[in-house]
């Protein structure tokens, strides 16, 4: 019987093998691509925050709420 990998172990393995540079290459053609590269982020970022200092993740909050905020149809 094959083992199936689930999406997160998947995404984890295309990048394991990946130096500092090849990482912020993987990151930087995944923004503003197709939507199907998202997942990818979104484990990505995952990783980040699981291993952020508390005050990292609350600069990361406060990035995305601002950014969210100048860039709200309202603002």
């Amino acid at each position: 019987m094959a083992a199936t990998m689930s999406l997160r172990e998947a995404i984890i393995k295309r990048v394991e093998d990946k130096n500092d540079a090849e990482l912020q290459e993987v990151i930087q053609d995944s923004i503003g691509n197709a939507e199907v590269t998202l997942p990818g982020l979104g484990v990505l970022f995952e990783i980040i925050w699981q291993h952020s200092a508390a005050e990292d993740r609350q600069r990361m909050v406060k990035t995305l709420h601002d950014q969210i905020q100048n860039s709200s149809p309202n603002s």
